[in-house]
């Protein structure tokens, strides 16, 4: 069996051992895993645009809080099934991410972090002067009757929509770096420049992962809505997600897909023995933060690959024997 084949096999176990979760554990359990699995979804996208396409923004808050207000819309006033309600909520935010895509492209490096930033604080605030109709700053409650029979069908559903779009994520990060795609990202990821200078259209690689990330940020965002029920913009966008994105890729290692994964379960870890000092909770996080991109900056999964030569998402690519002999004979 090749490693792609059993890349493969071991997600779809992992798949169907976390879904096999919706029919016998308790609430408490889904709760807990649904913020786990839609953490990881979004640090994974975060991973895929800084990480691998150099692109460290840190205005993802944005997608994550349209996501959740394009949701509102579409269920509450349109009325749509909640899973159309979603997949709108992503193409909403992939429709936008084009002209923020636009302006930020014309900044570079600390620029284009910050130039993110503003973009999803003109999107707060526009949203905050719809008062009659978004509720305003006081935000507006998700009817979740009308979109579910029952509370335990709520948190079922749920929880394997987030289960999807994590699986989904990382399944997407592993096709996009075998891809011509990835080969490109990791170009310009170098050197923006000499990857120009090789022919890559490096305008339209980074354009085609800005708007996937901001679309599976903005799916993430509207799962986050139906489990908080009650949107406010100062919540849903506030820059503590791209701060728990940047930590969780950071202590896992960035540029990994194993990476966001050791990331969040450390994340959740760290979380729960902080979970009595308040808000010096996120102080301490950012220190271990610095602490670790000073100490190790690839992170826990570079630490582990540094001791052990082990790859569990293989995206480099290796010729086998038979066309290395062809290669000789030619």
């Amino acid at each position: 069996m090749n490693r792609d084949r059993r890349l493969i096999l071991i997600l779809s176990i992992a798949f169907i051992f976390f879904a096999s979760f919706a029919f016998w554990a308790g609430r408490g359990t889904m709760n807990t895993l649904t913020e786990f699995f839609y953490l990881l979804a979004i640090a994974q996208l975060w991973n895929l645009l800084a990480g691998y396409a150099g692109l460290v923004s840190v205005g993802q808050q944005a997608w994550i809080g349209l996501g959740a207000y394009a949701l509102l819309v579409s269920t509450d006033d349109i009325g749509l099934p909640v899973y159309a309600g979603i997949v709108v909520a992503g193409l909403v935010a992939g429709v936008l991410a084009i002209p923020t895509a636009l302006l930020g492209f014309r900044l570079r490096g600390g620029y284009f972090a910050i130039g993110t930033w503003v973009m999803a604080e003109v999107f707060r605030l526009s949203v905050t002067a719809s008062s009659d109709w978004l509720g305003g700053g006081l935000g507006r409650s998700i009817i979740v009757n009308n979109l579910f029979s029952s509370p335990s069908a709520r948190i079922t559903s749920i929880y394997i929509v987030a289960i999807v779009l994590a699986f989904g994520t990382v399944a997407l990060t592993q096709y996009l770096m075998r891809s011509k795609v990835g080969l490109g990202l990791t170009a310009i990821r170098d050197n923006e420049d000499a990857a120009a200078s090789l022919g890559i259209n490096t305008y339209r690689v980074k354009m085609i992962i800005f708007i996937l990330c901001a679309v599976g940020t903005g799916m993430v965002g509207a799962l986050i809505a139906l489990n908080q029920i009650n949107i406010i913009p100062k919540s849903m966008f506030s820059v503590n997600w791209t701060a728990f994105m940047v930590f969780i890729v950071v202590i896992g290692g960035i540029g990994t897909i194993e990476g966001p994964i050791i990331g969040t379960i450390i994340f959740f870890l760290i979380r729960e023995y902080l979970s009595d000092f308040g808000e010096w909770s996120f102080i301490i996080l950012g220190v271990i933060a610095v602490g670790m991109m000073l100490i190790a900056p690839q992170g826990v999964w570079g630490l582990i690959k540094e001791r052990v030569d082990v790859e569990i998402f293989p995206v480099r690519r290796l010729i086998s024997a038979e066309r290395l002999k062809s290669l000789g004979r030619g």
